[in-house]
């Protein structure tokens, strides 16, 4: 394809800017705002007139980038490759990543068959650390299962560490995942997760800014992170240093007015301690899917009530337990000492002694009552537990 077969949507055009312009130029988004994409690629495809906000060293670079870029030879490539590009406008472009402005990608490439713009509306990105420890990577899988099981899409960044885990997680559990990559999305990178990205491009999407085969780079990394802040409703981070990337995504995440969520970890513990910073701050803790789901999601989807285990005593009445309570944790005590413990009557307190003997829970010896083998752990354990 040539620069004249363009349909007139500036789809080439903005094929050929994602090879000449690197990904979250904010001067190169306000001139696509300002001159609009055809006029930009014009004056980069022939050496025109310096566009404002930029060095001579600075033009003549991307000038030379501009001399190499075949943005027919990139649409051939992709399609070969089962990619397709995106860009604002059409269809399948995510509405809510015009909320980056001038930092809004010049389109994506996008690898898998479902609809992005579908699956970014119902979306939660899970990201942490890459040297995560083995709590990091239960609760991210952990997580990432228990949204999938809900219908929601888990987005991460494909790397090694917690993001790995997540999109494990939301695979194992037959759900729906998606990998926004600093890279091309016919390049999986990391070299040891190209299996799972993959496997995410076959049940999932593989999504990405940079054009077919191009590298990452630090930078590249860092600004990848404000994409997946704007694809989603919110960012869960599991365990993160201080300097840790993953909380350049939950910044973002903060500036775009979504949802910032962290996973605490042991106080101890270095790589959590980038997440208990957050949690200092606005972002909210989570411990499961369910409280990220009642945070994220439609009126209505609440996290359940947290109690712990229902034991025995509990399905006692509130004038049984008083009594059963005021048993000694040793020996016998006669229905009076009981009584007064109890604060109810003599009568009252032999009355629900011989409730709890039948039940098990007491016994009879001559004048005094005792608690059994059986219930003395349960007792104890609700006087003394922590």
């Amino acid at each position: 394809m040539s620069v004249d077969d363009d349909p007139g949507d500036g789809r080439v055009d903005r094929v050929f800017l994602t090879r000449v312009i690197e990904p979250g130029d904010e001067i190169a988004g306000r001139w696509v705002r300002e001159f609009g994409v055809d006029e930009v690629a014009r004056r980069l495809r022939e050496g025109g007139q310096a566009l404002p906000g930029v060095s001579g060293k600075r033009w003549a670079g991307l000038l030379a980038r501009a001399g190499r870029a075949e943005p027919g030879q990139d649409l051939a490539v992709a399609r070969e490759r089962g990619v397709r590009f995106i860009g604002p406008g059409d269809a399948e472009w995510p509405g809510q990543l015009d909320d980056l402005g001038d930092a809004r990608p010049l389109g994506l490439w996008v690898r898998g068959l479902p609809n992005l713009r579908m699956w970014a509306l119902r979306s939660v990105a899970v990201v942490g650390a890459r040297a995560c420890t083995e709590y990091g990577a239960h609760m991210a899988a952990t997580l990432a299962a228990g949204l999938a099981e809900r219908g929601w899409v888990v987005v991460s960044g494909g790397a090694y560490g917690v993001d790995g885990a997540a999109h494990r997680g939301a695979l194992g559990a037959g759900g729906a995942t998606v990998a926004v990559l600093a890279c091309g999305v016919d390049r999986p990178y990391p070299r040891g997760h190209a299996q799972l990205i993959t496997r995410i491009a076959e049940q999932g999407l593989v999504v990405g800014e940079l054009p077919p085969g191009e590298h990452p780079t630090p930078s590249r990394f860092v600004l990848r992170n404000r994409v997946i802040a704007a694809l989603t409703r919110g960012a869960v981070v599991v365990e993160a240093a201080y300097r840790s990337g993953s909380l350049v995504t939950a910044r973002a995440a903060q500036r775009l007015g979504r949802h910032t969520m962290g996973v605490p970890g042991p106080v101890t513990s270095g790589l959590s301690a980038g997440v208990h910073e957050l949690l200092r701050q606005d972002a909210v803790l989570v411990t499961d899917a369910a409280e990220v789901v009642e945070l994220v999601g439609d009126m209505g989807e609440l996290a359940p009530d947290r109690r712990g285990p229902v034991l025995p005593r509990d399905l006692l009445d509130a004038a049984a337990r008083r009594v059963l309570a005021a048993l000694p944790g040793r020996g016998a005590a006669t229905a009076d000492e009981i009584a007064r413990g109890a604060q109810t009557t003599s009568d009252d307190a032999i009355a629900r002694l011989y409730e709890l003997r039948a039940l098990g829970y007491v016994e009879r010896h001559g004048d005094g009552w005792k608690l059994t083998r059986q219930s003395m752990i349960s007792v104890r354990g609700g006087r003394h537990g922590c």
